[in-house]
């Protein structure tokens, strides 16, 4: 038997290009879904993949200015998902890290959620959503408290309609079971090491790359780099870049937003890659390994999974990590690197990113639909 299978995803917009998206790319190179969005302006976007795909969207699609962030729009975001008529499928796969797991579904439909991460700013953010923003003070703080509780609940309420959670690594599966109390099979997102060519010769300065946004914690990197008087190159835009430019010494070079072709560039001839952010899987890490170019990070979330630290690993290290997000753990990293850059294997690096690949991904994703279609038609 055919099946009909809908893929959801939050939002497609050419801003939106990260490791999620990737994820729905690759899911649409093997599987004939129909795709559903909060907002879609990808299909009118020459330059992209989905150019003239019929998507479906919501009522947020036709909201001022919802191209340029549809999150400004949260309070609405879990009435608009509900709103899309998935009835005609046999399979939903959602690609979730806000409200696209939460689609209304029927008994006899199969619900496949990968999630990404749980809603960050309802849970693991809040807290610096509020400190961070221009909603947590004064009376207008107290209403966004009280819209977060309410998305939370929502948030809780909603995982109850996925049948099947994926996780993009231990550590979010770790969190899909305390925010929800449910299971989640792990299946790293793709990597497309191919695009990453492994360079042995590299050059005196460290990179980072990334969304200059606050918990990213790229100007931690910056003021490390002020006292360290290394060479840093940052590419990456966001809300943070004023306050970046600002602080940033002559040893930093800010780059800002740099197609593809420029970070792959970059990222190859990097002598390591440095990354302060506690990430849920973190694909420019294992995009770097790919490179032969080590890794320095914070020793938290993801980078657990993909970066085996020198201390642990002598013969197969990939990089160094550092155990609290401070200034000086991270110098004291660099330093520690700087003595012991001729240690790492670089050939290695390129090989342990391979087990993050995309053919990886698409033969344990497509093997587990299966699994779990068969086990819904048995019971």
């Amino acid at each position: 038997m055919s099946l009909k299978y809908a893929l959801v995803h939050e939002w497609l917009t050419p801003k939106a290009t990260g490791g999620s998206e990737i994820v729905v790319e690759e899911i649409l190179k093997h599987i004939n879904a129909d795709l559903y969005a909060l907002i879609d302006f990808e299909s009118t976007n020459p330059h992209s993949y989905l150019y003239k795909r019929q998507i479906g969207t919501t009522f947020l699609q036709h909201w001022p200015y919802a191209q340029n962030g549809v999150q400004k729009y949260l309070p609405f975001l879990p009435l608009a998902i509900e709103q899309l008529d998935l009835r005609d499928y046999d399979v939903i796969l959602s690609s979730s890290h806000a409200v696209a797991k939460g689609v209304l579904t029927t008994p006899d439909q199969l619900h496949i959620c990968y999630c990404h991460t749980p809603m960050r700013y309802a849970w693991d953010l809040t807290f610096d959503y509020l400190r961070y923003s221009n909603l947590g003070k004064g009376l207008l703080g107290w209403v966004t408290r009280y819209l977060l509780h309410s998305l939370r609940q929502w948030d809780v309420l909603s995982a109850n309609r996925v049948d099947y959670f994926i996780a993009n690594s231990h550590h979010t599966a770790r969190r899909i079971w305390r925010c929800y109390r449910r299971a989640a099979t792990v299946i790293y997102p793709p990597v497309n090491i191919d695009k990453f060519p492994l360079v042995t010769q590299k050059e005196d300065f460290y990179l980072t790359v990334s969304r200059l946004v606050s918990y990213k914690q790229v100007s931690l990197i910056v003021k490390g780099f002020n006292q360290l008087q290394l060479p840093l190159v940052i590419i990456g835009t966001g809300s943070e870049i004023p306050k970046i430019r600002e602080i940033a010494n002559s040893n930093i070079q800010i780059l800002g937003w740099q197609p593809d072709d420029v970070v792959k560039k970059y990222m190859a001839k990097a002598k390591a890659f440095v990354y302060a952010a506690c990430e849920d899987f973190g694909i420019a890490l294992v995009e770097a390994q790919a490179c032969g170019t080590p890794v320095i990070a914070y020793g938290a979330g993801g980078a657990l999974e993909t970066v085996r630290d020198l201390r642990a690993c002598t013969d197969t290290a990939t990089g160094i990590f550092f155990s609290t997000q401070t200034t000086a753990a991270l110098m004291e990293a660099v330093e520690k690197f700087e003595i012991y850059q001729t240690s790492f294997n670089l050939e290695y690096m390129r090989s342990h990113a391979a087990q993050f690949s995309s053919p990886v991904f698409a033969q344990r994703y497509l093997k587990f639909i299966e699994q779990c279609y068969q086990e819904k038609t048995s019971r």
